[in-house]
């Protein structure tokens, strides 16, 4: 039984212990059709997220996912829910902003509810962020309301 013999690949190309042979190299498979193959072979979700996230690139805004604390940021996304919860007795309209890489809540204290701001809504937002249990949130944030999306 012949013993294995361990090839090493070198920085030049060629194969270590093995004189005059170069390395195979794979054409590169990319472009038009590997994008295809990824948006068929993608959920819906995905797709959306994928969306969102260069909407809010082209926007200038930062991703919600490198949101620190206490940190004035701009951020776009779609609101994915929108509460009126009382905080110590005082009306609170809570939403949730998601931009493709995380969520943000944002709250505006003492409002029961804002006209257009409702699930499915896109807006750019921007304030300062802290973080609570965790979640990066805005509280009574600057924003600039989105067009709904053509079906």
């Amino acid at each position: 039984m012949a013993a294995a013999r361990r090839v090493a690949v070198t920085g030049t190309g060629t194969l270590a212990g093995m004189s005059g042979v170069t390395r195979a190299r794979r054409p590169e498979r990319g472009g038009r059709f590997r994008r295809f193959l990824e948006r068929i072979s993608s959920s819906e979700e995905e797709l959306r997220s994928a969306d969102l996230r260069r909407d809010a690139r082209s926007a200038g805004c930062t991703p919600i996912s490198a949101c620190a604390d206490r940190q004035i940021v701009r951020v776009a996304g779609t609101l994915r829910t929108v509460t009126l919860r009382p905080r110590a007795g005082v009306p609170t309209l809570e939403a949730e902003l998601f931009d493709g890489t995380a969520s943000l809540d944002i709250v505006w204290l003492g409002r029961r509810a804002i006209a257009g701001v409702e699930p499915g809504r896109k807006m750019i937002v921007w304030g300062r962020t802290t973080l609570q249990h965790g979640r990066p949130v805005i509280f009574n944030p600057t924003y600039e309301l989105r067009p709904f999306e053509e079906e």
